[in-house]
Formats: structure tokens, C-alpha cells, sequence
């Protein structure tokens, strides 16, 4: 008697079983956090994820020029934003396909199981523990820079910013996301006077002002030779780091499949262009030597060539606003209550 090839090929039921309930689990898991309409569209979908990085335009990536000079951070961006725009996509189909508010958390549950889920959620836990520290640094230096209330050390300045932010989130995420909005119009209102500002003290012999060392391949244009380009990015990260946060509004969004992928993708488009104009401006105004070291480069940039005082508080008001959003974006990853607005624009289902 010959054995059935189909019945070899059958799994038994037992596996079946437990195949099927794996599934059901799964799917449960979505369901239980599937998301209502919400009420904010594409365009503050955007703004949150400017809000998210735009104190990478204030401060943080002029370190590189010290790493890796201004022909080395030139590359390292580039390099960087060719990363962060193939991610940006991966994230625009994946929040339109599972618009949950885990983000990445939940996109990887979903492909590598629980485990990978939990791996990537300690990831992106260890950044946003991280970055607030350094931002607040900034903060810091910016206030103490305004001269405040006679402050010279800013470091109570950004304790009192993260309750008062831990308090917007605390009201409602629709809350947070509008009041980030319009503290994020103004951060790009001041990087707009910035330039105007910079752009008749621009100097293409500023660029180039580090004097090349004995590294292999250095030049004027790589004083650090080919290694200033590796030693530069994690520098260059500061243009895009933290736009992939957007996903996690998905609780807001008032159609997801389409507002989160325009949201997302309008937001890196934006955060390029910044990104161009800062590295290309900021060292060509005061020169790359200058501005390698300071704490905050917009407004060290306009002094050292010159600019009004007026202009300089200016941008550097503006650069505290910019910090302060990202601030409070950066130490509030996880979900706030939900909108205060009607019933259909919050999320029943709470990230366990």
C-alpha cells in the first residue's frame, strides 16, 4: 500500500491548531489597537515631524565640521539623507497599511513577532532617553547665550520646559500636536531670518577654512581625509534624527492611509532643504573653524560676521523655540491621553 504524497504534505492538527491560534492572537493584538478617525491631516502630520528634528537645525550637526570638516559633514549628510528617505517611504506604507500608534514597535512586531517588537521598542527607548539629555544642553547654552533674567547657567530652564510640556501631553496628544505646530512656525520663521541674515555675509573661502591635516586623502575641501566622512555622521543624523516619530500619531490622523505617507514624506522634504541651506550658510557666514565648536551655531554665525544685534536675538529666540519643541517631543515618545476633541478622533484601544 503506497502512502498519500497529499497526506505527508498536510499538517497535523495539533500544528494547525496552534498555527491558527498564533494568527488569532496576532490579529487580536491589531484589532484591539485599531484606530479611530482622527482630526489632524497631512499638514500637521508635517509639522510634527519638523517639530521632532528641527533643533538638529540649531544645533548638534556643526560637531561634524570638527570631525570631519565641511567637505566630510557634506557627504555624511547627503549619505544620511539617502538613508532617511528610503526609511521614510518604508514608514509612509507601513503607517498607511498598519496605522496603529506603536510605530515602529508595532511594524516589527508584526514582521519579527513579539520578540522583535520588544527589541525595537528598547531601541527607540534608549534614543528618546537620550536626545532630550543632549537637547537640553542646547537649551541651555541658548538661554544662557539671551542673558535672561541675568541666567548664566540654563540648566533648571529646560526642568521647568519639560514639565511644562509633559503637562501639554498630558491634556490631550491633539492638544501636544497643535501647540507643537505653532511653536514649530516659529522655529522655521527664524531659520528664515537666519538666512536671509547670512546670505550677504556668505563666503565660499569660509568653508574651507580648516586647515587639512596629515590623514589619508586629506584636502581642503576633506581636511580629515576619507575617515572624516564616517566620523561625521553621527553628526549629520542631527538634520533627520527622530522624524520616523511620526507614525506614532496615527491615533490623530484623520485618515491615515493617506495623511500619514503625504504627512511623513512633505516633513523629510522639508527637513532637506533646511538641511542644504544650514550646512551650506551657517559655516560660510562665520567660517567652518568658528562654528565647529558653538553651542549655538545660528546665532554665533551672524555675530562673528557681523550681523545686528537686533537680528542675532532674533534667531536666537527663534532657536530657543525650535529646541523646545523637539525637547518636548523627544521626552514624550510614548502615547498622552487621547484629543479632547469628539469622540470619533480618539483611540480606544491604549499601547500596552
Amino acid at each position: 500500500m503506497t502512502a498519500d504524497p497529499t497526506a505527508r504534505a498536510t499538517p497535523s492538527r495539533p500544528a494547525a491548531r496552534a498555527g491558527i491560534e498564533a494568527e488569532r492572537v496576532e490579529v487580536g493584538y491589531l484589532e484591539r489597537r485599531r484606530l479611530r478617525s482622527g482630526t489632524a491631516g497631512w499638514l500637521l502630520l508635517a509639522g510634527l515631524g519638523v517639530s521632532a528634528v528641527i533643533s538638529g537645525d540649531y544645533a548638534g550637526w556643526n560637531f561634524g565640521l570638527a570631525e570631519g570638516g565641511f567637505g566630510g559633514l557634506l557627504i555624511a549628510t547627503v549619505l544620511m539623507a539617502v538613508m532617511y528617505t528610503a526609511m521614510v517611504f518604508g514608514l509612509a506604507e507601513l503607517g498607511s497599511a498598519l496605522p496603529t500608534a506603536g510605530g515602529g514597535y508595532t511594524f516589527a512586531r508584526r514582521a519579527l513577532g513579539p520578540w522583535g517588537g520588544y527589541a525595537t521598542g528598547v531601541a527607540v527607548l534608549i534614543e528618546y532617553a537620550i536626545a532630550p539629555a543632549a537637547i537640553a544642553t542646547f537649551i541651555g547654552a541658548y538661554v544662557e547665550s539671551l542673558g535672561l533674567f541675568g541666567i548664566t547657567d540654563g540648566w533648571w530652564v529646560y526642568l521647568v520646559v519639560y514639565a511644562l510640556f509633559i503637562g501639554i501631553h498630558l491634556m490631550g496628544v491633539g492638544e501636544a500636536l497643535k501647540a507643537m505646530f505653532a511653536v514649530t512656525v516659529v522655529a522655521l520663521a527664524g531659520l528664515v531670518v537666519f538666512l536671509v541674515g547670512a546670505a550677504p555675509r556668505f563666503e565660499a573661502g569660509n568653508l574651507l577654512d580648516i586647515a587639512p591635516t596629515d590623514a589619508a586623502g586629506a584636502s581642503a575641501f576633506l581636511p580629515y581625509g576619507l575617515i572624516g566622512v564616517w566620523a561625521a555622521f553621527p553628526f549629520a543624523i542631527w538634520f533627520f534624527l527622530a522624524v520616523e516619530s511620526v507614525p506614532l500619531a496615527a491615533e490623530e490622523a484623520r485618515d491615515p492611509a493617506r495623511s500619514m505617507p503625504r504627512g511623513i514624506v512633505a516633513a523629510m522634504g522639508v527637513l532637506v532643504v533646511l538641511a542644504v541651506l544650514m550646512l551650506v550658510f551657517t559655516p560660510g557666514a562665520a567660517g567652518s573653524s568658528a562654528i565647529a565648536g558653538s553651542g549655538n551655531p545660528p546665532v554665533d554665525a551672524l555675530a562673528g560676521a557681523g550681523a545686528p544685534d537686533g537680528l542675532t536675538r532674533v534667531v536666537n529666540y527663534a532657536g530657543l523655540f525650535g529646541l523646545v519643541a523637539s525637547f518636548s517631543r523627544s521626552s514624550t515618545p510614548t502615547r498622552g491621553r487621547p484629543s479632547r476633541s469628539p469622540a470619533p478622533a480618539t483611540c480606544r484601544a491604549r499601547c500596552r
